[in-house]
């Protein structure tokens, strides 16, 4: 079986489920927590997570195949302005929605030919090619890096992750 857009679309869908699960357990009053001063607040990361995959649809969309650092910085800051839009629990949890439905939608019209396209970048990046399929990838494993770190964070909180609290649901009804 071949791991095409279907199955990042299915992938993707499963990762952002939990994202969302974990943006809604925390309380709207913790949006503004930092484990520490230099880091991104709960509210900053779940932003950044919503918006992130745009700029891989933006180019991927446009058939771009090689990319320049002042490209990525031009993204970078429209992704960054966008994030500072979403300033409300409510509002992120709706963009977490939202973009992920347009992401998984613009994966799900792709074909494999155009999956297999590189995509080159300026020096000194390594590798100097990827697969847009790879690249596609790489936004599901940005989000769960992320979510991971939110996880933490939830437990720094004093919640209980949501992963956690159906494993231990279910070994309650299996004793």
């Amino acid at each position: 079986m071949m791991y095409g857009a279907k199955e990042l679309v299915d992938s993707f869908n499963t990762v952002r489920k939990n994202t969302i699960a974990v943006a809604e357990d925390i309380p709207a009053e913790q949006y503004g927590y930092k484990a520490t001063a230099d880091v991104k607040s709960v509210g900053e990361m779940l932003a950044h997570i919503a918006v992130s995959p745009d700029w891989q649809i933006a180019l991927h969309g446009a058939g771009i195949t090689a990319t320049t650092f002042a490209m990525f910085q031009t993204r970078m800051a429209a992704a960054a302005t966008e994030e500072q839009t979403l300033g409300t629990k409510d509002q992120i949890v709706a963009a977490l929605k939202e973009h992920g439905e347009r992401f998984t939608a613009f994966v799900a019209g792709l074909d494999s030919a155009t999956l297999a396209q590189t995509v080159s970048f300026p020096p000194p990046i390594q590798p100097a090619q990827k697969t847009r399929f790879e690249m596609l990838m790489s936004v599901k494993e940005h989000e769960m890096h992320h979510r991971a770190q939110l996880m933490l964070i939830e437990r720094l909180l004093g919640i209980v992750p949501h992963g956690t609290r159906q494993r231990q649901a279910a070994a309650a009804v299996r004793a």
